[in-house]
């Protein structure tokens, strides 16, 4: 087994595309659960919106791609009025339980055979981006190659813009939770009778914190979708939510740039245990009890699951995060 190739993998993977598109989904959950107390169980919803809303402006509706890109944002906030309106005034628990069915209702939705001409139907939608990779600034032709790192050029931009724009908003969102307005959302999250009764619209400020972070999932739809051209209904799963919130948990809740940390963090535990589980299999240096393709498949996720469960038991408040911060309702 080569170890340093296996942590090699894992490392491109945490700063590649999908780390950055994944810490988009997790700055959003931080911005809803993390400041807000709003157990949104299902940000991939608001993902699905924003992939969609591009694909569908651009292949079908025939507009440009910045315009795609602004009807996919835009969808997200229609998405979180239409979805807050009825359920902000619900407990915890039934909000998450609404979300979650949003978010697959849509999905299945998607791949209907009912919206196949608008949507794909399971085969999705391709389109063309070239309008975004004309915009690469970068000199090089060929793939960019640094160490362990190997990405094409338009890798590397959908990298640099996924990851800068992560950073931006991550900033953003700690300015926010900084001013007033983020410190009437905090004191939500604590007590919203007490919010309440000091004369704040609880239900408008939780409205807005809504929309922001489905704002922010969506844009990481926006980056998924411009990354390929491409909008594969599959990707949607609601087990995207999950793993977004597990990162946010290993960065650490309601943290400045827990979220993006631990995006990388996550993914590249996962993807390193994939490796090796990969390499053993090779090997079979694996009981014949995981010795199937979806019993290796299966354990690096195992493996993960079981670190996240003693970051939880032994530093709860995550890598980055401050324990104060996860005295909710204390």
């Amino acid at each position: 087994m080569n170890l340093m190739a296996a942590l090699e993998q894992g490392l491109r993977s945490a700063v590649g595309p999908t780390a950055a598109w994944y810490a988009l989904l997790a700055i959003g959950l931080n911005v809803h659960y993390g400041f807000t107390g709003l157990l949104n169980f299902g940000q991939v919803g608001f993902m699905l919106v924003g992939a969609y809303g591009v694909g569908i402006s651009v292949s079908i509706l025939g507009l440009p791609l910045w315009v795609g890109v602004i009807v996919g944002l835009l969808a997200a906030v229609g998405l979180a009025l239409l979805l807050g309106a009825p359920t902000l005034r619900l407990r915890a628990d039934y909000f998450a339980i609404t979300t979650i069915a949003a978010a697959e209702v849509l999905r299945l939705l998607a791949i209907s055979r009912v919206s196949t001409p608008v949507t794909g139907g399971p085969f999705g939608i391709q389109y063309n981006a070239s309008a975004f990779f004309e915009l690469n600034p970068l000199p090089f032709p060929g793939a960019l190659t640094w160490g362990p790192f190997s990405f094409t050029r338009n890798q590397t931009w959908v990298l640099l813009v996924g990851w800068t724009l992560a950073l931006l908003v991550s900033i953003m969102v700690a300015a926010l939770m900084r001013s007033p307005w983020g410190r009437i959302l905090r004191s939500i999250r604590e007590d919203e009778d007490a919010a309440r009764a000091l004369g704040k619209n609880v239900f408008s400020y939780k409205m807005q914190s809504l929309v922001l972070g489905g704002v922010i999932g969506a844009m990481g739809g926006v980056i998924y979708t411009l990354g390929g051209a491409t909008v594969n209904p599959n990707t949607f799963r609601p087990d995207i939510t999950f793993y977004a919130y597990a990162m946010l948990i290993v960065g650490g809740v309601a943290s400045r740039f827990g979220p993006m940390l631990g995006a990388f963090v996550f993914w590249f535990v996962l993807q390193s245990a994939q490796a090796l589980a990969r390499q053993a299999s090779a090997a079979d240096l694996l009981p014949d009890w995981l010795s199937g393709a979806s019993a290796v498949g299966g354990t690096p996720f195992v493996l993960t699951g079981l670190v996240l469960m003693l970051l939880v038991v032994y530093r709860p408040q995550g890598m980055f995060g401050n324990r104060r911060e996860m005295a909710l309702d204390g």
